[in-house]
């Protein structure tokens, strides 16, 4: 019968230290200082403290220049298009010039119907078939940094101003705006006023009355 490595279920033939001799277990530990070496753990990454609740791939940055907006042909400078929305809604107004954020620049002017010189989405207007000979108005120095305005910190209110009652504060503008603004509606009424009745039409706010159908309407 062939010898085997172990006599019956759970018992080995060599002993334990047999063993430990014959597998040179003895001339690592001594070559090691005594102790057996052990392999360094890579280290654990920090797990994250939540997960997302789908796998969400991370946003590429995008190497495509942004297409400047297109104006629409029906607009033009000198154009008098209507307000659709904002402080100023129903008002009609005199495009200056499209600015590079594609924002249109346009003024009441401010001394006829209250409207100063400010930037509207084109989407929020509508075109009218009535031009203005603007080539006399100086709008260079308008662009989109003219109306930035400075980010301040708001102070944090006490628990007495918290329950005072509040008046909403005008903000005046810089003296240097007032004078534009002044200079371009000298410019601009003087284009207005060669045109019969179109001081009038500007000043005039534009509604609609019960059947009116503006999908109908040739302005």
């Amino acid at each position: 019968m062939a010898p085997t490595s172990k006599l019956s279920q759970g018992i080995k033939k060599a002993s334990r230290s047999h063993t430990y001799h014959r597998r040179g277990l003895w001339a690592i530990k001594a070559k090691n200082g005594g102790a057996f070496p052990k392999a360094e753990k890579p280290a654990a990454a920090a797990a994250p403290k939540f997960y997302p609740a789908d796998d969400v791939k991370p946003r590429q940055p995008s190497t495509r220049k942004p297409n400047p907006t297109k104006l629409r042909s029906s607009i033009t400078p000198g154009t008098v298009v209507i307000l659709l929305a904002g402080r100023f809604m129903g008002k009609r107004v005199v495009v200056l010039k499209q600015l590079k954020s594609g924002l249109l620049l346009v003024s009441g002017p401010f001394k006829i119907n209250g409207v100063p010189v400010r930037r509207v989405n084109q989407a929020y207007v509508i075109a009218t078939s009535t031009k203005v000979d603007i080539s006399g108005v100086n709008v260079e120095k308008f662009d989109d940094k003219y109306f930035s305005r400075d980010k301040k910190k708001k102070a944090k209110k006490t628990e007495g101003e918290l329950f005072e009652t509040e008046k909403e504060a005008t903000k005046d503008l810089p003296q240097f705006k007032k004078e534009d603004q002044k200079v371009v509606d000298a410019e601009l009424i003087k284009a207005i006023e060669a045109v019969p009745d179109l001081k009038t039409y500007l000043g005039a706010r534009f509604s609609l009355r019960d059947g009116d159908k503006p999908h109908e309407m040739v302005f």
